[in-house]
């Protein structure tokens, strides 16, 4: 577990603003009128960009994120001879939040890659093995690029959910390999796909915890929790964030509904690549 930044260069928000939030997450509402322990509407399209080998956009309330897949025959990590390579990065795009600056990766954009990166590598997602080509030699590199459009909070719980669906969207060409030269053929097959995680994040707001912090949400939390949950229910990865703390009790509690609403986050994302229909 890594605590960093609390979220993307917030500014501060007025007393009068922040007592409003905090009293109305006393009192068990949100401005927004959702339940505590509510999502924003998500909105999930796979498939969107031609030219990538998988792309994904998902609105999570006012939060839009793109994310495409390119992937290259390269070579693989002295360590790991026999499989594949997976990158994760991610652009705070300057016109998705007025302090979003162009320039190389900040701690943020680094924080936001490296969370995803961790819940696709830590549940296995994809199968790294079944991408090496010649050990030693050559691998398949899958870079996964993600792009935030629209700041409205919540970013590494958008960009985990259309990192995934961009991985499952993704098809990469069939090869054969004489005489230690690879062909790539124009037949294409999916991504060696063997788990499907869901990141959820919880904000500490005041006592309660909250499930998708909006942006005016983080401006006031003192703590937030990332949970990933891969397809068997299992926790594969934890990120803390904020200055604040979290009890042992708001851990497991933070867990525990991770586990029972991951189902149907993961339903929405296989229902927008259509996975397993062919």
């Amino acid at each position: 577990m890594i605590a960093m930044s609390a979220t993307p260069q917030i500014p501060p928000i007025s007393q009068i603003e922040g007592k409003t939030i905090i009293d109305l997450i006393a009192s068990g509402k949100r401005l927004d009128g959702r339940g505590l322990l509510d999502h924003r509407g998500f909105d999930i399209k796979a498939g969107i960009i031609e030219k990538a080998n998988g792309s994904a956009h998902v609105s999570l309330g006012k939060t839009k994120v793109l994310v495409g897949v390119k992937v290259e025959i390269g070579e693989p990590f002295s360590d790991v001879p026999d499989q594949g390579v997976l990158t994760v990065n991610a652009e705070l795009v300057p016109m998705a939040y007025p302090l979003f600056e162009p320039g190389p990766p900040d701690e943020n954009s680094i924080e936001l890659a490296r969370v995803v990166d961790r819940g696709i590598r830590e549940s296995k997602m994809v199968d790294l093995k079944k991408l090496c080509i010649i050990p030693n030699e050559k691998v398949f590199v899958v870079f996964v690029d993600i792009y935030v459009l629209d700041h409205d909070g919540n970013l590494i719980d958008a960009s985990a959910a259309a990192a995934a669906a961009a991985l499952l969207s993704a098809r990469i060409n069939k090869f054969e390999v004489k005489d230690g030269e690879v062909s790539l053929l124009p037949e294409t097959m999916p991504l060696p796909i063997s788990n499907i995680p869901v990141t959820m994040t919880f904000a500490k707001i005041g006592g309660p915890i909250v499930l998708d912090p909006s942006l005016e949400e983080e401006q006031v939390m003192s703590s937030r929790l990332t949970v990933t949950i891969d397809k068997e229910g299992r926790l594969c990865a934890l990120q803390k964030g904020g200055m604040g703390y979290m009890t042992v009790e708001d851990v497991k509690e933070c867990v525990r509904l991770a586990m029972e609403k991951a189902p149907r986050i993961r339903g929405l994302i296989l229902e927008a690549v259509g996975y397993g229909k062919d």
